[in-house]
This record gives structure tokens, C-alpha cells and sequence, in this order.
């Protein structure tokens, strides 16, 4: 088992690969560097074993499908991931790994936008999208992350080997992010610099599909991990429209004595149901999270075990 392995997603990565590698090394001699190339056209997976990290692939593409590979294969106390764009100088490394190693954190992370992202990122849209991201995030999930969406992140053995992937793409740091929150993992934050892509550099990241596919992910995690405020204020949300429509035909009845609107009635009752069903449905989902958290718990103790023996 490495003591501390470097992880860095990459495809077409040629003009920056060569330069992440060595820098990771130099900061952090006694890791083992790892690229993991993603189908890559370009020569980034050469250069990075030039530079003297250990290449392997991942077929299916997405940043999500990478992460999966990487947390399968390599065992190791600590990992640290970051981009093989260049933007985060490693020099920060040493020390989320001492708070992985140290300190008992699950998972540390490289907040940018405490520093110099919002000056650096010339993509107006992205610093945009990535002050929504983490406003929404902290506010329902009552927590207080600073940089939501960072490439670079540190991580326990026990996080890694119990972070369910279920994201293919770049969407993958929100469930990161989420998964810690929600199961009361130690996070701690890092404020790192950031530079933005160096000439010739793309970035792969589509503004507008991407970032509507983060919020997809955010509202299907808070669906999962707080069934019963979603499903609460679903219910709340029909049951106000249901009584928005029944008091004009409750006035009409009390003036008249008659019911002059059947079919908004029948739609007040249909909608009525629907908030009832839309709270027990929260209520039983409530309860398999519970048990989940529970099972998680189990798990996550079975792997603590296993890194103590390791020691």
C-alpha cells in the first residue's frame, strides 16, 4: 500500500502533463505518482510516463469513470487528485496530505475561489455557476464548503474505498462534495491559488451542459440524502396550490350554498392526495436512508480496520 498516491484524470493533456508530473513529485517525493489516461489523441500519456508517473487507462469516457478506476485499483493512506491542466500548484499537497495522515480528515479540499479563481478564470459563466453551485449545496445540506466543484482534493483510504461513483462526468466533485456532507465525514479546507489554462490549453468542461447536469445531480443527491425535506416540500408546494384552488369554491359555496366548479374540486382532491402521498413518501424514504447511513457506517469501520492492520 503507497503512503500517499497522486491521482490526475487526464485527456489531451500534452502541453501541461509533463510539467503537473513533476511538480506532484517534487513536492511530494515519497508519493507515487498516477495518470490515468482517458482516450486521449494527443501524446499526454507518453509524457507523463517521461516524467516518471505510472500510466494506466480508463475506456470509458468521463471524468466520473476515471475516479472509479483510480479508487478501485490503487490502495493507498492518502490520495491526493488534481487536474493535469496545470491550474493548482502543487505546492499545497504537503499539507492536505498532513490532514489526511494527521488530522483524521476524510477529505480536504483545494478551495480556489478564496483566492484567486474569480480574478484568474477569464470564463465569466463558470465563476458564475460555481458561485450558484455552492451557495445552493451549503444551503440545503447546511454546511459550509468552500469551493463545491475543485479539481483538487485530498482523501482517506476510508473514503475512497466507500464513495459510491455514480457519476460519469464532471458533475463527480458535487456527489464528492454531497457524499462527505451527508455522511458526517471530516472535511477540511484548504485555500490554494489558481492559474488558468496556459495558452493552447482547452478546458473540457461545457459551461452551460455541464453545469445544468451539476444541478441535475444536486437536486437527484438531496432527493436521496434528505428524502424528507424533498418529498416535504413537494408536499407542502401541493398542498398550498390544493388550497389556493378549493377557497374560491368554498366562497362560492358559502354565498350560494352551491358548488359552481366540479372540475376544480375533483383537481383540489387529486392534488390533496398527491401532498399526502408525496409526505408518506418522504417518511418511508426517510427511513431507508437511515438504514443506509447505518449500513455506510458498517462498512466504513470494516475498512478503518483493514488500514489499521495495514499499519
Amino acid at each position: 500500500m503507497d503512503k500517499i498516491a497522486v491521482l490526475i484524470p487526464c485527456y489531451n493533456e500534452e502541453k501541461t502533463i509533463a510539467k503537473v508530473v513533476a511538480d506532484a513529485r517534487a513536492a511530494l517525493p515519497d508519493a507515487v505518482v498516477y495518470v490515468y489516461d482517458n482516450n486521449s489523441t494527443d501524446r499526454t500519456a507518453a509524457l507523463a510516463k517521461e516524467a516518471g508517473a505510472v500510466v494506466r487507462r480508463e475506456y470509458m469516457q468521463g471524468k466520473g469513470n476515471v475516479i472509479r478506476r483510480m479508487f478501485r485499483e490503487i490502495e493507498a493512506r492518502c490520495y491526493i487528485m488534481v487536474d493535469g491542466d496545470d491550474t493548482y500548484p502543487m505546492e499545497y499537497a504537503p499539507q492536505m496530505a498532513e490532514l489526511v495522515l494527521a488530522h483524521n480528515a476524510d477529505m480536504v479540499v483545494g478551495d480556489r475561489l478564496s483566492s484567486t479563481y474569480f480574478t484568474e478564470n477569464k470564463r465569466p459563466f463558470h465563476n458564475f455557476g460555481n458561485s450558484i453551485v455552492r451557495s445552493g449545496i451549503n444551503r440545503l445540506f447546511n454546511c459550509e464548503i468552500k469551493d463545491i466543484m475543485t479539481g483538487y482534493r485530498a482523501f482517506s483510504y476510508g473514503f475512497a474505498k466507500t464513495f459510491p461513483v455514480l457519476s460519469a462526468g464532471f458533475e463527480i466533485e458535487t456527489e464528492m462534495t454531497i457524499h462527505a456532507v451527508s455522511n458526517h465525514m471530516q472535511i477540511e479546507n484548504v485555500v490554494v491559488e489558481y492559474r488558468d489554462r496556459p495558452e493552447g490549453s482547452q478546458s473540457k468542461l461545457n459551461t452551460f451542459s455541464d453545469g445544468f447536469k451539476v444541478i441535475r445531480t444536486i437536486l437527484k443527491l438531496y432527493r436521496d440524502y434528505k428524502p424528507m425535506q424533498f418529498f416535504g416540500l413537494c408536499s407542502a408546494a401541493l398542498a398550498v396550490i390544493a388550497v389556493l384552488l378549493f377557497i374560491p369554491i368554498l366562497i362560492a359555496y358559502l354565498q350560494t350554498g352551491l358548488v359552481l366548479r366540479f372540475p376544480t374540486l375533483f383537481v383540489c382532491g387529486f392534488i390533496g392526495l398527491a401532498a399526502i402521498q408525496s409526505l408518506f413518501t418522504g417518511l418511508i424514504l426517510s427511513n431507508i436512508a437511515l438504514k443506509n447511513r447505518r449500513d455506510f457506517e458498517y462498512r466504513l469501520t470494516l475498512v478503518t480496520r483493514r488500514i489499521n492492520r495495514e499499519e
